[in-house]
């Protein structure tokens, strides 16, 4: 009978998956390049303006959704002190990537729904909502230019390491 779940081959498999897509998508930023009359790269002003724009616009978008994510595992934490050492690892990772995204704009994120009572059932819904992160980071990489895109690839890739490890501690804590 095939085991149903998360297994360690599934998330190495997704992990694969996701930073092949960092390597293509980091291969070329779409846009065509003219030369100058000397033979060099030539961009406009309002062009590099406007790339900028973008990048700012889906960084900030990205460190949203993780300083989201760190808001549900500090809520975790806080409701199940148990559950702080096999936590805090993740949850430091996760800060890592929202400062790696963008610096902190002082903007506290929107308080996240309480956590359920039963320690297990909070580190499952920890899971669901890190997977959601890494999706969402996999959806906007395929938009963003390319050191960008090998960054977000390299969180959502990091994300599926995180969801199977909290899945596999939801079991431990459910015990």
């Amino acid at each position: 009978m095939r085991r149903t779940g998360t297994t360690r081959r599934g998330a190495f498999t997704a992990t694969g998956a996701i930073a092949m897509g960092a390597v293509l998508a980091g291969c070329g930023d779409g846009t065509e390049r003219r030369k100058d009359s000397a033979g060099t790269d030539a961009t406009t002003a309002a062009e590099q303006a406007a790339a900028a724009r973008v990048e700012k616009t889906l960084r900030a978008g990205a460190a949203r959704t993780s300083r989201e994510l760190l808001a549900q595992y500090e809520q975790v934490v806080s409701a199940h002190p148990a559950t702080a050492a096999g936590l805090s690892v993740l949850r430091d990772a996760v800060r890592a990537h929202a400062t790696a995204l963008a610096p902190d704009d002082g903007k506290a994120p929107a308080a996240p729904p309480s956590p359920p009572a039963d320690a297990g059932a909070a580190v499952k819904e920890l899971a669901a909502a890190e997977r959601r992160a890494s999706d969402a980071h996999t959806a906007t990489l395929l938009t963003a230019p390319p050191e960008l895109a090998r960054l977000l690839a390299s969180i959502a890739a990091a994300g599926a390491a995180h969801v199977y490890l909290l899945t596999e501690l939801a079991k431990e804590t459910s015990s």
